[in-house]
C-alpha cells in the first residue's frame, strides 16, 4: 500500500528540551492512524513541523511525497488539519467561513453549494448555517472546524485531539463522519489523541513518550504484547484461589 506520509529520523527541540527523538514512522493511504501520547510527548510539534508552522531540526518529512517545509502549497491542498484550537471567525456565520475557505481553493457558487450540503448532511450542519460561529457551543464550533477541513476534498485529514472536552453523542457523530468518508472517499485520517478508547480502531498506532516511540503496532498487537486477561480475588487465601483455579471448589 502506498505510503502518504513519511518521517524519518526528525528532531526538533526548544532550547535545552528535546520535543521530539529521532521520530521515524509511515502513515499508509486510507489508513487510520492513532499518534498517542500524554500531553507534551511531542504530538503537536510534530504536526506543526508537517503542517509547516514549525521548522524542524533534522531529519525528512514527506507528505504525498512533497517536502512541507518547500511544498505546503501543493500540499494544503490535498490536507485537511483540524488543530486544537479553532481556526473560526467567530464573527462571521458558519455559511460565511466555510465560504471564504472554500473560496481559497477555487470552489465557489453552485460547486460550494453542492459540497456544503454534501458536509451539512455528514456532520448535521443544518440549522447552524446562519449562526455566527461565537453563539455556538463547543461541539457545534468541532464540526464547523471539521467542515472547514474537509471543504476541499482532502485525501489527508489530520485531527489533533479532536474530540477533547466534547460530550459522547457529539463525539460519536464526528467519528461516524469520519467512517463514513473513509469508506466513500478512501480519506487518511492521522489522529492524536490521549484516548485510548479513540484509537482501538485504528489501522495502526504510534505511542510516544517525551518526543520517542514508546511502542507501535496494531491495537491487536499491542494488546497482546502489553495487557492481558486479569482476575482479582479479595478476602481469600493464596492455596485458596489455587483451588478454585484447579476446581476444587464450586
Amino acid at each position: 500500500m502506498e505510503r502518504i506520509i513519511e518521517i524519518e529520523h526528525l528532531n526538533k527541540s526548544f532550547g535545552e528540551v528535546k520535543a521530539v527523538r529521532d521520530l521515524s514512522f509511515n502513515v499508509r493511504r486510507g489508513e487510520l492512524f492513532a499518534f498517542l501520547g500524554v500531553n507534551g510527548a511531542g504530538k503537536s510539534t510534530t504536526i506543526s513541523i508537517m503542517c509547516s508552522c514549525l521548522e524542524k531540526d533534522s531529519g525528512t518529512v514527506k507528505i504525498c511525497s512533497m517536502d512541507p517545509a518547500h511544498q505546503w502549497t501543493d500540499i494544503s491542498r490535498r490536507m485537511g488539519v483540524v488543530f486544537q484550537f479553532s481556526a473560526l471567525d467567530s464573527a462571521l456565520s458558519v455559511r460565511d467561513n466555510l465560504e471564504s475557505r472554500a473560496a481559497l481553493y477555487g470552489i465557489t457558487g453552485s460547486a460550494f453549494d453542492k459540497r456544503l450540503k454534501e458536509l451539512s448532511e455528514l456532520l448535521e450542519l443544518d440549522g447552524l448555517l446562519r449562526r455566527p460561529v461565537g453563539k455556538l457551543s463547543g461541539g457545534q464550533r468541532r464540526r464547523i472546524d471539521i467542515a472547514r477541513a474537509l471543504v476541499h476534498k482532502p485525501e489527508i485529514l489530520i485531527l489533533d485531539e479532536p474530540t477533547t472536552g466534547l460530550d459522547p453523542q457529539t463525539r460519536r457523530l464526528l467519528w461516524d463522519a469520519v467512517t463514513k468518508l473513509r469508506k466513500s472517499e478512501n480519506l487518511t485520517v492521522f489522529l492524536t489523541t490521549h484516548y485510548m478508547e479513540e484509537a482501538a480502531d485504528a489501522d495502526y498506532v504510534v505511542i510516544l513518550d517525551a518526543g520517542s516511540i514508546a511502542a507501535e503496532g496494531t491495537p491487536l498487537e499491542l494488546k497482546n504484547k502489553y495487557t492481558g486477561d486479569f482476575i482479582t480475588l479479595y478476602g481469600i487465601s493464596e492455596d485458596s484461589a489455587a483451588g478454585r483455579t484447579n476446581g476444587s471448589f464450586p
